[in-house]
């Protein structure tokens, strides 16, 4: 199986390449990365920017399409154009949101688990998690408008993706395995920061942006996926946090958005590894976790669509 993603700066590439510059407007940028989105080759948060993920998308997407030149812009410009014809939405935030939303959510475990849900600090969190995007790029779509003290009822411009829908996100459901899905193959490239999903014979579904664990708590190997559980409760466990060791003295926090693991758990042949979501996305591709895969949740939400129990996970 080869793993293609981005294989070092566009200057790097063989000359007989012909690399077509990437855009360099803002709505242009979000029109890319919101076609990319949709079809599940993942570029991170949605802000509009070429950043590192942006360009593995791109890669990735271009590798899935059988194109020759993996580092043309041009082909998949093309498409969102047509198929991303608003690349602005008008979201109305509904009373019924607030039930998401907790001010006064602590932030120490010690005090979390008294908590009945993990939820959301803020509106503003809220709704930019459900767009793929973050409270800085919400506050630059919407100058006129003080982010922080969103309240229901109010009116915001977001990019025009396909929404995270908390509310759909059925507590507990767990996910039986499939005879088409668990034949699927995740494959987590700890180096390049990049979880990539093939079908059984070989063809890329998908590609996301992740962070892997701390180098030394890694599993690397082959493995297989055991379980998938929607918004589960978490055993926090500094010491194991820290070293990779069960320790004594332990914290078991309540499900939610904003719960260390986010809104799914999808565990692995090897104790206490999993695949899940995070309560801060955009630290995604940055700080690391202990052994586990971090997900945005909105990526985190699409794993059931693709993998399933039974599934190879390769890490490595």
């Amino acid at each position: 199986m080869v793993l293609l993603l981005a294989l070092g700066p566009l200057k790097a590439q063989p000359a007989e390449i012909s690399v077509s510059p990437p855009p360099q407007d803002r709505t242009t940028i979000l029109r890319l990365q919101i076609y990319l989105d949709h079809e599940l080759f993942r570029p991170g948060k949605l802000d509009g920017a070429v950043g590192e993920f942006t360009f593995k998308a791109l890669v990735n997407f271009n590798h899935a399409r059988q194109r020759q030149n993996l580092y043309d812009w041009r082909f998949a410009l093309d498409l969102a154009a047509k198929e991303v014809p608003e690349v602005y939405a008008s979201y109305l935030i509904p009373a019924e949101m607030l039930k998401y939303v907790d001010p006064s959510l602590p932030e120490k475990p010690e005090d979390q688990v008294a908590c009945p849900y993990m939820a959301y600090r803020s509106l503003a969190e809220l709704v930019a998690e459900r767009f793929h995007t973050d409270e800085d790029f919400l506050a630059k779509l919407n100058p006129d408008k003080n982010i922080a003290q969103l309240k229901a009822g109010d009116r915001v411009i977001v990019p025009n993706a396909s929404s995270f829908r908390l509310e759909e996100v059925k507590p507990l459901a767990s996910y039986k395995s499939d005879p088409a899905l668990s034949k699927n193959t995740v494959v987590i490239d700890t180096t390049e920061r990049i979880a990539v999903v093939y079908g059984p014979t070989e063809r890329m579904l998908a590609a996301f942006p992740i962070t892997p664990g701390k180098p030394e708590f890694i599993p690397l190997g082959e493995w297989e996926l055991q379980t998938i559980l929607n918004t589960p409760t978490f055993r926090y466990d500094k010491k194991f946090l820290d070293e990779g060791v069960r320790g004594r003295e332990a914290h078991q926090l309540p499900p939610g958005p904003n719960s260390p693991v986010g809104i799914i758990w999808c565990g692995i042949s090897k104790s206490g590894i999993g695949l899940h979501g995070t309560a801060v996305p955009r630290t995604i591709g940055r700080s690391q976790s202990a052994g586990c895969v971090r997900f945005a949740n909105w990526d985190a939400i699409c794993l059931p669509r693709l993998i399933r129990p039974g599934s190879r996970v390769i890490v490595r």
